[in-house]
């Protein structure tokens, strides 16, 4: 079990300077005197350099490290409109999203390029969030264990040497912008498969953070981080809302 939790915002396309602007400083008033958990915001990559710069002036952000949401499974090239993970390094990023369902639905990304990018954010010293998790008709056909481990196997594949360095991020398609939530011990259940698969990769599967990324809020926050193998949460819409993003990582209390 990971000593202490991670609450990571996923921003997703949303911002801009002013409202970033405010929301930060509204985030960093609200931290915690005493960091109880690890907290990240995951911003749009034309954002990155707006919080690099910002943390120089405000200190308060020190307790925020800074997210991509996205990285390229290569290094450099010709490959326009790629953003890799050199370059996220050099904006002072400690996480990088990947496989999020999103891409995986929408730029039809597969567990093998998942895999390879999170090759490429390890090997910058990046920390992958790794994004695992069923839809709704996968579900109801009782495949759920199947599809997670199936996914996170690829990345285990890939990359199991320094398999115990990433964060597994848990998200039910069904329940993200849906307003749907996996109850804590249907997440719970799901959790417990993904930490078994990992202690049989890896003697410190301990050390991985497994998060739940479907629709967290301030209502349920607690009772979902209070099951056994949830480390902390993978937040969307929450995370636009400081006062919503403070009291989800008040409730990550260890």
């Amino acid at each position: 079990m990971s000593v202490k939790k991670l609450i990571a915002g996923n921003w997703k396309m949303n911002g801009s300077l002013a409202a970033n602007e405010a929301l930060l400083r509204a985030l960093a008033s609200g931290m915690p005197v005493q960091s109880v958990c690890a907290v990240a915001v995951c911003v749009p990559a034309p954002y990155l350099a707006q919080f690099q710069a910002m943390a120089v002036t405000l200190p308060a952000l020190d307790g925020i490290d800074l997210g991509a949401q996205d990285v390229s499974a290569k290094a450099s090239g010709a490959y326009t409109g790629e953003v890799s993970a050199s370059m996220l390094k050099d904006f002072g990023c400690r996480y990088a999203i990947v496989g999020h369902s999103e891409r995986r639905q929408y730029h039809f990304e597969t567990d093998t390029l998942v895999a390879e990018k999170t090759q490429q954010a390890l090997a910058a010293g990046i920390t992958p969030i790794v994004c695992v998790g069923e839809t709704l008709a996968e579900r109801e056909a009782g495949q759920t264990e199947s599809v997670v481990k199936r996914q996170l196997a690829a990345v285990i594949h890939a990359n199991g040497h320094c398999i115990s360095e990433i964060v597994v991020a848990y998200e039910p398609v069904w329940a993200i912008g849906t307003g749907k939530t996996a109850t804590p011990e249907e997440a719970q259940a799901v959790h417990a498969v993904l930490r078994a698969q990992l202690k049989a990769a890896t003697d410190h599967a301990d050390r991985v953070k497994i998060l739940y990324g479907g629709s967290m809020n301030a209502a349920n926050a607690a009772s979902l981080l209070a099951q056994a193998d949830i480390d902390g949460g993978l937040i969307g819409g929450a995370s636009l809302k400081a006062a919503d993003f403070l009291t989800i990582i008040a409730a990550a209390v260890v």
